[in-house]
């Protein structure tokens, strides 16, 4: 009778409660997302793209007058962008103001059958094993979809869940990694792979919209591929953990919605237009995006600092009658994360992060190296810059990389990668990776190209050689 008493007062209460911690601690790891290895795609070197060429590509343009010559050279010479980057081949054939969707889908084929193939490979996952297919190209729709040609191409298999995303803009790797994290939270031991690239070759602008023709000379040829999964047993071979992931969407907001939007101009051309907006909306969704992904990232040490320093600043401006308040509060994520992963959406992107979360010139190397080396990617452009770290032996166990990207939208979407294991591998930057940084990032075409500042707009004609 004791015995019964014991069994019910104590032992099967204590029993139902460590199966109800082995249920959620085995609830908790199906959730973890892991990052097995990824793969940038490397074009090949017939597709390399430098500031002459850029130059020739403009004097063929047609409907350019000495405004606009002059905006887009400036534009290229002082964009960051470096000499080795890729560009589709539509552009070397001079066809770049008649494409065709051929020119889009092989562009895009290039790419994939390229990536998919190495990564896979590598990693001895198999086609078949791919549970989750997640494929972001912006700028280009098709049917049957991308991922249904990838999944016809690997022979995948028919229960697949498979996604093609279009119009997400430079944030849209980060979407595809929220949605595998979220398929994962259904389903145990899965592998997914995300796809992330943008087709160039059907969006060339050939009008002389100074808010469209821009577009024309940030974008370049890349992409990258990723293979994730949430199989607990393969911990130990994954190369990141997602530690946690924030979307901010401010397409409520008209100046913010039309500030990055495709469009005709007056003439019927198509292209991108960029607002003058742009910064406003990018700053807004920047900070907002940061008040959510901060406490989940940052000590409370540092944030009761910052709460501390604020209210202090308050109230100095409510007795000081405009007198000093001191400096702008700065929460200091360096005590949250080790590493900064920025899209390389342009140098003026870089430097705005860097100022805003008081970064130092080690801190951004990542992502100007990348904008020099590779260009804006679109959305593949974090991963290039996560393979850079990689490369410099920056990546050690336990650290925590805060990648931050934005997107059309307006999006501003970011996470937080901790690092499982020690990474060294030289990957895509493995031919080049010894001559980064460069002793200096100044284009060598910025004096070549002075003679067009003396030029009249009455007698300008586009010349016929590039002095």
């Amino acid at each position: 009778m004791e015995f019964v008493v014991f069994l019910i007062l104590y032992a099967l209460p204590v029993l139902w409660l460590l199966l109800t911690l082995k249920k959620r601690i085995e609830e908790r790891n199906d959730k973890e997302c892991y990052i097995l290895d990824y793969e940038c795609y490397k074009p090949t070197d017939d597709r390399m793209l430098d500031t002459r060429f850029c130059g020739e590509v403009i004097k063929r343009t047609e409907n350019l007058g000495l405004l606009e010559y002059k905006f887009l050279l400036k534009a290229i010479v002082s964009s960051g962008i470096g000499e080795q980057t890729y560009a589709p081949r539509i552009m070397f054939e001079g066809r770049e103001n008649t494409p065709t969707l051929d020119d889009g889908i092989l562009e895009m084929e290039e790419f994939f059958y390229d990536s998919i193939t190495k990564l896979l490979d590598r990693s001895g996952v198999s086609p078949s094993q791919i549970d989750v297919l997640v494929v972001n190209v912006s700028m280009l729709a098709c049917v049957p979809s991308l991922s249904s040609r990838i999944v016809n191409r690997y022979k995948m298999r028919p229960d697949i869940k498979s996604f093609n995303l279009t119009g997400m803009g430079c944030s849209a790797s980060l979407i595809s990694v929220d949605i595998v994290k979220n398929v994962f939270k259904w389903y145990k031991n899965m592998y997914a792979l995300v796809i992330t690239s943008e087709s160039l070759s059907p969006n060339w602008y050939s009008g002389n919209d100074r808010s469209m023709i821009l577009a024309n000379c940030l974008f370049r040829s890349g992409g990258c591929a990723m293979l994730l999964t949430n199989n607990q047993a393969l911990r130990n071979r994954a190369m990141f953990r997602l530690k946690c992931l924030v979307r901010t969407h401010h397409g409520a907001r008209n100046e913010s919605y039309g500030c990055c939007i495709q469009r005709e101009d007056n003439l019927g051309n198509p292209g991108f237009h960029l607002g003058k907006d742009l910064p406003k909306a990018a700053t807004r969704a920047f900070v907002d995006n940061l008040k959510e992904i901060a406490p989940k990232i940052i000590p409370v040490r540092e944030l009761l600092r910052f709460a501390l320093v604020f209210l202090i600043r308050k109230m100095r401006q409510r007795y000081s009658k405009g007198g000093a308040t001191g400096p702008r509060p700065v929460v200091n994520f360096k005590t949250g994360v080790e590493h900064f992963c920025i899209h390389t959406g342009g140098k003026a992107v870089i430097d705005g992060i860097g100022h805003n979360l008081e970064l130092s010139e080690y801190d951004l190397e990542p992502a100007r190296m990348t904008l020099h080396r590779f260009g804006n990617t679109s959305a593949s452009s974090l991963w290039y810059v996560l393979a850079y770290m990689e490369a410099k032996k920056r990546l050690k166990k336990g650290d925590r990389v805060l990648m931050i990207s934005f997107g059309a939208g307006f999006k501003c979407n970011s996470c937080v990668w901790e690092v499982v294991r020690d990474l060294e591998n030289p990957n895509v930057w493995k031919d080049c990776i010894d001559r980064y940084p460069p002793n200096s990032l100044t284009n060598p075409f910025m004096e070549k190209y002075g003679w067009i500042n003396d030029e009249d707009p009455e007698t300008f004609v586009v010349p016929d050689e590039i002095p």
